[in-house]
């Protein structure tokens, strides 16, 4: 028996620099800072006196003067010695999300969202078949078009006929247009858990994911608190939780309205968010009730999801608590929209949101 050898432990860089390993760690700190360049440094300062992050040769200050040489901050103009990020470190940070959660995600290949079903489509098969109406003369493959027409009308003249066409098969892909609704209420930070953080993250990396993997969706982000209203890709790493009530009603109103602009066939709306529906705005007024379910609050609520159930908008609920009462509510509300939900903790949402993404994308249009 040879037994167990023993030999000094070295770490395993693979091959990063400090800068590399000191960015990595600044960029997640961003998103709990949402995007306060100096709050994130401060925090990498204490960290390094406690864990010894830098090195004698290269220290935190190096780290920052590189992070200006490289273009991930920039000099505030109206406050001077302060620091903002630049469009470089806001698509870093979605990138690391997007690296983050994928990484986490089940070995197999999310695809590139074929439909099983040929049709009008990008992608060329090996299969063939005769022309038909509309389509694409591009498609057309000219050899065997020109030897179906010398079988079919003989050599001595050249005679070529819609008939004698034939076109490479391709495959079709769906579009699909998705707003993605973020909860931003209160209670996103109660009870000593940051459920906006995750939030964030996973709406980062889904921005990522359709923006450079499948750029012809279309991707709308929204926030609702005691009112909704959208935001852009760029905005995320500073978002945070107000102290607002839960209108879910005025987010499922924006989302549908943003929807109905898309001329896509597919639509879909996810929500993330942990409570019930507290607040309504009637003209112009706010009705609210943070105790229990509030029947007229939830009925408008569910009208919305129905609604969106007759214009085929499926809407999947993420939902990151686990009270009963709150849980039987989301049954409801999928129940009605004929929707889905999914009870996920704050570790699995973003697993849970790509896989039902991608899954999605394979439905056939009608």
């Amino acid at each position: 028996m040879v037994g167990l050898r023993f030999s000094e432990y070295r770490p395993d860089d693979s091959g990063q620099t400090t800068f590399d390993k000191l960015l990595k760690l600044f960029m997640q700190l961003l998103v709990y800072t949402n995007g306060d360049a100096a709050e994130a440094l401060s925090w990498m300062n204490q960290l390094d006196k406690q864990y010894g992050l830098t090195t004698n040769e290269y220290g935190m200050g190096d780290f920052i003067d590189d992070l200006k040489a490289k273009g991930y901050l920039q000099e505030n103009p109206s406050e001077a010695g302060t620091f903002t990020l630049t469009a470089r470190s806001e698509k870093t940070i979605r990138q690391q999300a997007l690296e983050e959660i994928f990484g986490k995600l089940r070995k197999k290949s999310p695809g590139g969202h074929q439909t099983s079903y040929t049709g009008l489509g990008e992608e060329a098969t090996a299969d063939q078949r005769p022309y038909q109406f509309g389509d694409a003369l591009d498609n057309v493959l000219m050899t065997e078009s020109i030897r179906n027409a010398q079988v079919n009308h003989g050599i001595g003249e050249f005679t070529l006929t819609e008939n004698d066409l034939e076109v490479a098969e391709t495959e079709f892909k769906t579009l699909t247009s998705t707003v993605l609704m973020i909860d931003i209420s209160h209670s996103m930070i109660l009870y000593g858990e940051d459920r906006i953080t995750p939030a964030k993250n996973v709406a980062m990396a889904l921005a990522e994911l359709i923006t450079t993997r499948y750029p012809k969706d279309k991707l709308d982000i929204l926030v609702f608190g005691n009112d909704a209203w959208a935001i852009e890709i760029k905005d995320l790493p500073y978002l945070q939780v107000g102290p607002y009530h839960t209108n879910t009603v005025a987010g499922l109103e924006l989302a549908m309205d943003l929807l109905r602009r898309r001329k896509t066939h597919n639509k879909q709306i996810f929500m993330i968010t942990d409570g019930k529906p507290t607040c309504l705005k009637e003209n112009g007024r706010y009705y609210k009730n943070s105790f229990g379910l509030d029947r007229k609050i939830v009925n408008r609520t569910l009208d919305l999801a129905a609604q969106c159930r007759r214009l085929k908008i499926p809407i999947t609920t993420f939902m990151i608590a686990r009270d009963p009462y709150l849980q039987r509510f989301v049954k409801e509300f999928t129940e009605t929209n004929n929707g889905r939900a999914f009870y996920s903790s704050l570790d699995g949402l973003g697993e849970y949101i790509f896989e039902d993404y991608i899954r999605n994308r394979r439905r056939r249009v009608r």
